[in-house]
């Protein structure tokens, strides 16, 4: 077996083995549809996911703090370890309008990508995230996403599709099956610095049954992007919720740098 047919039994297999056996909606501490394109071995991208939810759910809900006027401030490290392999590390932490700031959890991300290698007509990578969130702010306090990515780029024009799988380990959710949480972005370079778009992101429910409308969270993002260098980006947006399910407005934005 060639490199390639491992790489691609390796993406093949996780993605059977764990696709079986699904509850978690979009949350509010990392808001962002993924490319395909990895950190390039032996460099590193530190980012700082801030999100500010302007209008959100009050009052304690299921043991879970209200989201309405809390500041969310998620640190990302991620390590490229071969063109075709990378491992990123999250920390969550939330300010809620009481003035207390609190750590939230932590959660651990590798990654796999088709290399270009391949000539794909796509870019396609595939990510595994795994980790923990406090109680007082997820009813699932374990929790595992299998994410799929895949993108093209069109002259100025791109767009990047993530269909979700997210699954509860432990917490209310464990018992249920994987539930399905569709992000798309698509973008269009208005100058060589300058890109705007629109992101979606949802949470329908368990693969096998959706949710009734009305408890799903669907959310449009309006977004700008700046390319000021190859090691600086910048993301921001302000998020619209489509569903009474779905906080009202978000308030968005990715900072990020090469090391």
């Amino acid at each position: 077996m060639n490199g390639k047919d491992g790489l691609l039994v390796v993406l093949l297999g996780a993605s059977a083995a764990l696709f079986p056996t699904p509850a978690r909606g979009q949350d509010n501490f990392e808001i962002q549809v993924y490319g395909s394109e990895l950190i390039a071995p032996r460099r590193t991208l530190l980012e700082l996911h801030s999100n500010f939810t302007v209008d959100g759910r009050h009052g304690v809900s299921d043991g879970v703090w209200p989201s309405d006027r809390a500041l969310h401030e998620t640190i990302e490290l991620t390590h490229g370890f071969t063109p075709w392999f990378e491992v990123g590390w999250y920390l969550f932490t939330s300010l809620q309008g009481s003035g207390d700031w609190n750590w939230v959890g932590d959660h651990v991300r590798p990654r796999l990508r088709a290399p270009e290698s391949w000539h794909w007509p796509v870019g396609a990578s595939l990510s595994f995230e795994f980790g923990y969130q406090r109680r007082a702010f997820s009813a699932d306090t374990w929790s595992l996403e299998i994410r799929p990515i895949i993108d093209r780029r069109w002259g100025s024009w791109y767009w990047a599709i993530n269909p979700t799988l997210e699954r509860a380990l432990t917490g209310a959710g464990s018992s249920r099956a994987f539930t399905f949480s569709p992000n798309v972005a698509v973008t269009y370079d208005v100058t060589s610095k300058f890109t705007a778009g629109l992101e979606y992101y949802g949470a329908v429910g368990p693969l096998m049954g959706f949710e009734p409308l009305n408890q799903q969270q669907h959310q449009l993002f309006p977004v700008l992007d700046l390319n000021l260098s190859p090691n600086f980006e910048f993301n921001f947006g302000v998020g619209v919720g489509m569903t009474a399910a779905t906080d009202h407005v978000i308030v968005k934005m990715i900072t990020g740098y090469r090391l």
